[in-house]
């Protein structure tokens, strides 16, 4: 009786094994596949290795542990459509290997005072409310360094109305001032106004140049007092300020001064110990201030964002600042300068450029024995010319491969320059078509109207997942891949082609057990020109000059069934936004 009981206990679990081996990874029974396309994942609830979160790097800290969410994936309207066919291209997505948790504050953008005075305009707020930057730079620029923040139309009676710039020629100041209410420009309480409304959190910049400039004697002392100053007046709203703008660039207001105007004996030219000797005391009275409200504060110090010898900027600043900055700041405009470049030039700057970046950061803290501290990249964009490259589709696709390898590269905050700009000729780095200058317009917009860039930057948000997770290629160097996944168990990727040739992908999802359906998005340039200036999103365009199509938020997804396999056409220099679901 004791070896009947084994046989059939046997029995019953080979044919359990036997069922289970023909089920799907959802759980349901299969029949003999057709489709050529491998499954997505061929694991089982016991086979699943769930991933562990690393620690925040160092070069992320306080940025990432004051901002990160959990996210709950919701599933779009769909529409369903025919997969494509096998492809030699697959991505292999591993949801076990967390590479980072994701900063809300790697989407922010800056404001700036030639906005006008722009919280009044309903459609630019509405889309800066769907877009959520989460982080909003102010008053962003080299402005900052001319910038008196408590002014109306007069500076302190020891800024000089005039300035030199490098080769010692003056010219009028040009200041800017927090309380012009005039409609060219943006007052101080407008930007707090505005950060309420799109519920984003401030990073200020403040003006470090008249610590440069200033007659009186000690311009020094008198620079931080009014930087301490505003933080008294911000009364704890704002946690994130920095000292200056790029201090470093013989551009900035203040790298040059007029020596027979300095009464505390300041060399003509900018040194690197000095910004840094500088950075001490504009940190000490700004902290003094900050205590005195009951708030805390973070301070960021400028770096360069690449060894490209500027008196040895980074050593000299680091020497003199030691460890009393709590961030480092760079800026970087990835193209090359000016010139008129290709699409294949400006996509291959992203993945290298990023990467450098990062590196020769931690290279200039570990040269000059100081604590490493997160990296905030609070301006980027391109600077090509000449086709309308900075407002067409392929400024969107770069800032796409810029996010990702931000999050690769462990940067803790990133803000695009800038909300908008000038229009000049195309040449125009604002994510929005600028109406406080007609000068500004582009010809022909809609007023405030989205460039290319917002759809871009807006769907990478909304279809990221709270962490990315490895993935890796085979078969194209075309295609980029950046893989998340979501709290609610979801798995995502989005999928960059950088090339002038359509792809078809495959994808294949570890540690993973998918539903039913897979939901993308598909972005891509007009047929108007090589640098479109529309977005096509699903097969929908504006029928404006620029932008992408007024329905936006409600375009069905593309959808297909798990089953089979997860398959995609990736157009040429376009963009998927794809997200997995999940079993039940």
């Amino acid at each position: 009786m004791k070896n009947i009981r084994k046989t059939g206990i046997m029995l019953f679990v080979t044919l359990l094994a036997i069922y289970s081996c023909k089920k799907d990874p959802a759980g349901n029974k299969t029949t003999t596949n057709t489709n050529t396309v491998p499954p997505s994942t061929g694991n089982t609830p016991e086979t699943i290795v769930k991933g562990t979160d690393p620690d925040n790097a160092l070069t992320q800290g306080f940025f990432l542990d004051n901002s990160w969410q959990a996210k709950t994936f919701v599933a779009p309207t769909t529409q369903d459509i025919t997969k494509p066919p096998v492809s030699s291209i697959t991505v292999s997505i591993d949801l076990s290997k967390v590479i980072t948790k994701v900063s809300p504050y790697l989407f922010g953008n800056n404001t700036n005072p030639f906005m006008g005075q722009f919280v009044d305009q309903p459609v630019l707020m509405s889309n800066l409310t769907t877009l959520s930057p989460n982080i909003l730079r102010f008053p962003g620029g080299s402005l900052s360094d001319i910038y008196f923040w408590n002014g109306t139309n007069q500076a302190p009676a020891d800024a000089p109305p005039q300035l030199l710039d490098l080769n010692g020629t003056s010219s009028a100041a040009g200041y800017w001032y927090g309380n012009n209410t005039a409609s060219w420009t943006f007052t101080l309480d407008n930007y707090y106004k505005v950060l309420q409304q799109v519920h984003s959190t401030g990073l200020i910049t403040v003006n470090y140049g008249y610590a440069r400039y200033g007659t009186g004697a000690h311009p020094d002392q008198a620079a931080a007092h009014l930087a301490a100053d505003w933080v008294r007046y911000d009364k704890g709203r704002t946690k994130y300020w920095e000292i200056g703008n790029e201090n470093f660039g013989t551009w900035e207001a203040g790298y040059r001064i007029n020596t027979t105007n300095n009464h505390d004996g300041q060399p003509a030219m900018l040194t690197p110990d000095l910004y840094g000797t500088h950075f001490k005391v504009f940190a000490d009275s700004m902290r003094a201030a900050a205590k005195e409200t009951g708030a805390t504060i973070q301070i960021g110090i400028v770096l360069t964002e690449a060894n490209d010898n500027i008196g040895g900027w980074n050593a000299g600043v680091l020497a003199a600042a030691g460890n009393s900055a709590d961030f480092f700041v760079v800026h970087n405009y990835y193209t090359p300068y000016q010139q008129n470049s290709t699409p294949d030039v400006i996509l291959s700057t992203p993945v290298p450029v990023t990467k450098s970046t990062m590196d020769w950061v931690k290279s200039s803290v570990q040269g000059a024995g100081v604590t490493q501290k997160p990296v905030a990249m609070d301006e980027y964009n391109i600077t090509s010319i000449g086709s309308n490259q900075m407002v067409s589709q392929i400024a969107g696709v770069h800032g796409v491969m810029v996010l990702g390898e931000m999050l690769k590269n462990q940067f803790s905050m990133g803000a695009r320059w800038d909300l908008a700009n000038a229009w000049d000729k195309g040449d125009d780095m604002g994510m929005f078509n600028n109406q406080s200058d007609p000068s500004n317009i582009e010809p022909g917009a809609p007023a405030w109207n989205a460039r290319p860039a917002f759809y871009y930057m807006y769907y990478f948000q909304k279809y990221f997942g709270d962490r990315m997770v490895a993935s890796t290629v085979n078969g194209s160097s075309d295609i980029l891949s950046y893989a998340s996944s979501f709290t609610s168990g979801q798995a995502g990727d989005i999928l960059v082609n950088k090339s002038s040739n359509d792809h078809t992908v495959i994808l294949s999802i570890s540690n993973f057990l998918p539903g039913t359906k897979y939901y993308f998005y598909v972005l891509k340039g007009g047929v108007d020109a090589l640098f479109s200036r529309k977005v096509n999103i699903n097969g929908n365009v504006t029928s404006a000059v620029s932008g992408g199509p007024d329905n936006f938020i409600s375009i069905p997804a593309n959808s297909a069934a798990i089953q089979g396999g997860i398959t995609v056409d990736v157009p040429a220099y376009g963009v998927v936004y794809l997200v997995a679901d999940k079993s039940n």
